[in-house]
């Protein structure tokens, strides 16, 4: 690596990795992320995904290796029922999204308002600012969360599978607004299980407790690669490519017709095997050709 060229990437990683405990979780790797794009991580339960976002938001710590974000984070977690607990207005939880520059006791000022409404217009939550967070549908805290994102204005946005199990409205709100975060200059990495919305990215981080493949969809999501990170059948269907994983979801619910295109699904059942990595470096692959040594 050159000197400075840090600068021009606004995620670089050298040879990072997790480990919990014994486990590994996410076997070195190196790669890095420019502006202006979107990335959808890719992967069965247990692959590294929401390891990787955590890394990336600072919430977890390489073991080894190096990563530097050259610029704001914002996270949004998967959205679940526990949010409810929460006795907090919309509006509130908008107003969390400027505390990072204002701070927890810090006051409001135009240029927060001003944020925060135009992330309420982005997400279509306005009419919902006096409601109780508590009291919406799992769609509308998702979209209200997301609204909470972007009136950060992150440089990186980390979405941990953003749309699963939400209403279709609220699906396509939060694909365009990936779409136009992206346009507009930021960084929006997403974990997936839908190959129709990882097919929307920019590029595409197939995990299975390292990268195991990495580059723009049509070269990552194929037959070969998946079949290798998901160790599961393949079947076609209108010539494409459909991964099913009948595990349970990380929150235990099922989740095999989410990896299939939002138009259809199909029940089909396999073996899950969970290959071992041995922690070997895995070489940053532009080109999507499968390591054997992650």
């Amino acid at each position: 690596m050159s000197p400075g060229s840090e600068i021009d990437h606004l995620v670089v990683a050298d040879d990072v990795c997790v480990h919990y405990g014994p486990l590994v979780a996410l076997a070195p790797t190196t790669f890095d992320l420019d502006p202006g794009t979107t990335v959808a991580l890719v992967g069965s339960n247990g692959s590294g995904k929401t390891s990787m976002l955590s890394l990336l938001a600072g919430l977890l710590a390489a073991e080894d290796g190096a990563l530097s974000v050259n610029g704001t984070v914002a996270m949004v977690t998967q959205h679940r029922d526990h949010h409810r607990w929460m006795p907090l207005s919309v509006d509130e939880v908008l107003r969390m999204g400027r505390y990072r520059r204002r701070g927890l006791l810090g006051r409001i000022r135009r240029d927060d308002r001003v944020c925060i409404d135009q992330a309420a217009e982005l997400l279509e939550v306005s009419y919902l600012r006096h409601s109780s967070f508590g009291d919406l549908s799992g769609g509308q805290q998702q979209r209200v969360l997301v609204a909470q994102a972007i009136a950060a204005q992150p440089d990186l946005l980390l979405l941990d599978e953003p749309i699963t199990g939400l209403d279709l409205p609220s699906q396509l709100r939060i694909l365009e607004v990936i779409d136009q975060h992206a346009a507009g200059g930021g960084t929006v990495v997403f974990s997936t299980h839908h190959l129709a919305e990882a097919r929307r990215a920019d590029r595409v981080m197939l995990m299975a407790g390292c990268v195991l493949a990495d580059g723009p969809p049509e070269q990552v999501l194929v037959p070969t690669l998946l079949a290798e990170a998901f160790g599961g059948r393949l079947i076609r269907d209108d010539g494409m490519s459909i991964v099913v994983d009948d595990h349970d979801h990380d929150h235990g619910e099922p989740h095999a017709s989410e990896l299939v295109p939002h138009h259809g699904a199909h029940q089909h059942q396999h073996e899950h095997q969970h290959g071992h990595h041995d922690g070997r470096r895995h070489e940053h692959q532009h080109d999507a050709d499968l390591p054997h040594d992650c």
